[in-house]
C-alpha cells in the first residue's frame, strides 16, 4: 500500500530534518520527503497535524523470553508492546533457554518474528557455549543464522583468557561483542546499590567497582586485540569516566545505558518495591547525573529499554528475592523525552532525545535503521508529543506489567506505527 503522512512535524536526526513536510511511502520504502513523486496516488493517508513523524525506534535491549520462559512473555506479546512503543527494530539478548548459541536455535527465533510480521528481530548470539564462559561459540555460522553480535548476557567470563579469545576471533571477522561490565566476583549475590541505603534496608550490596575493574579489564583487551566492543548498561559516574577516558583515546567502543537509570536512583527503591529491583542496581543521585550528562555530551551513545518483563509469581516477592527486570519498550520513547526535557537545552531537544533512540542505537547496532532517508525501509513512528499518560499495568501491552514507573504521568504517546511499509499499530 502507498502511505501518505501529510503535515507532520518530520525530525529525522540521521539527516538533521526537523521541519513540517508530508512523507510518501511505496513498497516499503521512503519514497519521498516534501513534494509527492511523479504520478504518486496514495491508497491511505494518515493526517499528522500536531503529531512527530520520526523513524521507528531501535531498541538495543530486549528480552522477548522465547524460547523457554513463555509464562514471563511471548513473541506475541512483546512484539505487540514494541509496536505500541514505536519499536520497529530490536536486539534480543542470548540468555533463552535454550541459550542462543546453536544456528538451529537462531534461525528458528528469526522465523518466527518474520511470520509474525511485526517489529524486525536483531538476535545477539551467544559469545560462549552455553553462556559459561568456557568454549567460545561458532560465531561465523551464528552470524550467518541471523546474529548481528555477540553476547554474554548477564553472566560472566571469569577467565580473561577466553574473553580475550573471544576478542581476537571477533576482530578478525569484524564481529561487534556486547559486554555488561560487572566483576565476576565483588557484588556477586548483590540486590542494591552499595552505599548508606543498601546498608540501613539490610540489602547486600554490589559496589561501584564491580563496574571499574571490569571495564578497566575490557579496556586493557581491547587495546591487545583492537576488537569492537559494546558496553552495555552502564550505571555509574565512575564508568562513565573511564569509558570518556577510553574514547578518547580512540578505543573502537561504544555504550548504552537503561532508560531506567536517568531518571531514578536506589532512593527510588523505598520500602523495598520489587519493581525497583534491577540489574545493574539504581545507584546514587550522583550516577545518575553523570548518566545524564554522559548522554547530553555523547559519551553514551543511546538509551535502550532494557525490556525484562517478569510474571507476578517472580516479583511479587521480599526484594532480595525478587527476579529483578522491568518492562521497558513502551516507555522508551517517553523517558527520551522527558530526559530532554529535563536536561537539553530547548532548541536542540526533540532531536537529541530522539537521536539517541533511532540513528545513534542503530550505527552502534550496526544496522540500516533510524532513518527516513529516501530509499530507506519505511519503518516510522508518529507521535503526539502534547499527550500525556499515565503509567499503569492495565495499559500495557506487554505481558510483564512491572515497572518502577507505574504510576507516573509521561508526555508523548505513539498514535501509529509503520513497519516496512505497512501500518502495523494504530492507537484507538
Amino acid at each position: 500500500m502507498k502511505l501518505h503522512i501529510k503535515q507532520g512535524r518530520v525530525i529525522d536526526p540521521a539527516n538533521k530534518i526537523d521541519a513540517q513536510q508530508d512523507v510518501f511511502i511505496e513498497y516499503g520504502k521512503i519514497a519521498a520527503l516534501g513534494a509527492a513523486p511523479a504520478g504518486f496516488i496514495a491508497g491511505r493517508v494518515i493526517d499528522a497535524q500536531g503529531l512527530v513523524v520520526m523513524p521507528g525506534l531501535v531498541d538495543l535491549s530486549v528480552r522477548l523470553r522465547e524460547p523457554g520462559y513463555e509464562y514471563k512473555a511471548t513473541l506475541e506479546s512483546e512484539l505487540q508492546a514494541a509496536l505500541a512503543g514505536g519499536v520497529t527494530s530490536l536486539l534480543c539478548p542470548p540468555d533463552t533457554d535454550p541459550v542462543l548459541d546453536e544456528p538451529g536455535l537462531v534461525e528458528m527465533l528469526v522465523h518466527r518474528a518474520r511470520i509474525l510480521n511485526q517489529s524486525h528481530v536483531y538476535p545477539l548470539g551467544a559469545l560462549t557455549m552455553g553462556l559459561k564462559g568456557q568454549e567460545l561459540t561458532e560465531m561465523a555460522e551464528l552470524t550467518e543464522a541471523g546474529c548481528v553480535g555477540f553476547s554474554q548476557a548477564e553472566y560472566t567470563i571469569d577467565n580473561s583468557t577466553v574473553l580475550m579469545r573471544a576478542l581476537q576471533y571477533a576482530q578478525t571477522f569484524g564481529y561487534t561483542v556486547w559486554l555488561r561490565p560487572q566483576d565476576p566476583h565483588l557484588g556477586k549475590g548483590g540486590v542494591a546499590h552499595s552505599g548508606p541505603l543498601a546498608s540501613r534496608l539490610g540489602l547486600a550490596g554490589v559496589p561501584v567497582i564491580s563496574e571499574t575493574i571490569a571495564l578497566l579489564t575490557i579496556f586493557e583487551l581491547v587495546r591487545a586485540t583492537g576488537a569492537r566492543v559494546h558496553l552495555c548498561r552502564l550505571s555509574s559516574a565512575a564508568g562513565i569516566a573511564l569509558v570518556r577516558a577510553a574514547r578518547s583515546e580512540g578505543l573502537p567502543i561504544t555504550c548504552d545505558v537503561g532508560a531506567h537509570h536517568i531518571h531514578l536512583t536506589d532512593h527510588d527503591i523505598g520500602f523495598f518495591d520489587p519493581n525497583a529491583r534491577l540489574t545493574p542496581p539504581l545507584r546514587s543521585q550522583r550516577d545518575r547525573e553523570a548518566i545524564q550528562q554522559g548522554l547530553l555530551d555523547g559519551t553514551i551513545d543511546a538509551i535502550c529499554s532494557d525490556h525484562t518483563p517478569v510474571d507476578d509469581d517472580e516479583k511479587l516477592l521480599p526484594f532480595g528475592e525478587a527476579s529483578p527486570g522491568a518492562t521497558g519498550l513502551e516507555l522508551l520513547l517517553s523517558l527520551a523525552l522527558k530526559w530532554a526535557n529535563e536536561t537539553v537545552p530547548e532548541a536542540d531537544r526533540l532531536s537529541l532525545a530522539l537521536s539517541r533512540i533511532t540513528a545513534d542505537a542503530a550505527r552502534v547496532a550496526g544496522l540500516n535503521a533510524g532513518t527516513l532517508s529516501v530509499g530507506s525501509a519505511a519503518d516510522v513512528c508518529i507521535f503526539d508529543p502534547a499527550i500525556r499518560w499515565k503509567v499503569e499495568a492495565s495499559a500495557l501491552q506487554s505481558q510483564g506489567k512491572h515497572t518502577p514507573f507505574l504510576g507516573y504521568e509521561l508526555q508523548g504517546q505513539v498514535r501509529h506505527t509503520i513497519v516496512s511499509g505497512r501500518l502495523a499499530y494504530s492507537r484507538t
